[in-house]
């Protein structure tokens, strides 16, 4: 059963060698994520569970210790999802909902804001796995997930990554819409609140025309977080670069 969430932006910019001299207008967003993940660890889990949007062809599970980088962002930085099997825990003691390491691909760079997250706060207190979830995922199954995922375990934890609309302002990355503040406001709404009805009725026609990535992992939240009664709180809400970044936890 899911006992806690967080729920994080994922552009690579988080990352301050990657924002390089744009990285404190980040801070207040890091800080938030921080404490997200603080309230992970409160919630002891005994499975964690990295959800982010990923193309499809980069899309599907990810085992504890996969790795991943910045390189593409013209930064020398690696990362990697949990320590890797072999080093805290031999492969034959891995658990046995890991995924199959033979499929091991390199993280999405979603999941990589991820693990980077989790290195910053020195997580280890739970095995993790990665889910790489293609953008134009249907809701029904996006939901479907999420009730698979929470099944997976007594208690599950999922850290959940994406970014509202890009289309804030004439700047960001698909200009302004006029659509875009008040579908913002909306999922900030829903996921401070942890409304989960509301995040399962996220347009999602209307996400991909906003370029909002976030909306497939959020409604992987909701499926998962049916029936277990959790409480939600908004940390950030902000729009950089005119995209829709927001915190926000369930517990």
């Amino acid at each position: 059963m899911l006992v806690a969430a967080a729920v994080c932006p994922c552009p690579p910019l988080l990352v301050p060698e990657v924002a390089a001299g744009a990285a404190p207008e980040l801070d207040a967003a890091r800080a938030a994520c921080v404490d997200a993940l603080g309230v992970l660890a409160a919630a002891r889990p005994d499975l964690l569970v990295v959800v982010g949007p990923a193309e499809q062809s980069g899309g599907g599970p990810f085992a504890q210790g996969t790795a991943g980088s910045f390189r593409g962002f013209g930064v020398d930085l690696a990362v990697r999802l949990g320590a890797a099997l072999g080093t805290d825990q031999a492969p034959d003691q891995a658990p046995d909902h890991a995924p199959d390491r033979a499929a091991e691909r390199e993280l999405p760079a979603s999941l990589a804001v991820g693990a980077w997250l989790l290195e910053r706060t020195g997580w280890a207190d739970a095995p993790i796995e990665g889910l790489g979830v293609g953008e134009p995922l249907a809701p029904e199954r996006c939901i479907q997930t999420g009730r698979e995922i929470g099944a997976r375990a007594e208690r599950v934890a999922l850290l959940v990554l994406g970014d509202a609309s890009a289309c804030r302002s004439v700047k960001a990355p698909g200009y302004l819409d006029e659509r875009a503040a008040p579908f913002d406001a909306e999922v900030a709404r829903a996921l401070g609140a942890a409304d989960v009805a509301a995040v399962k009725a996220l347009d999602a026609e209307l996400a991909v025309e906003l370029k909002a990535a976030g909306r497939a992992p959020w409604q992987v939240l909701a499926g998962a977080a049916e029936d277990a009664g959790l409480s939600g709180a908004l940390l950030y809400e902000d729009a950089p670069y005119g995209v829709g970044y927001l915190v926000a936890t369930w517990s």
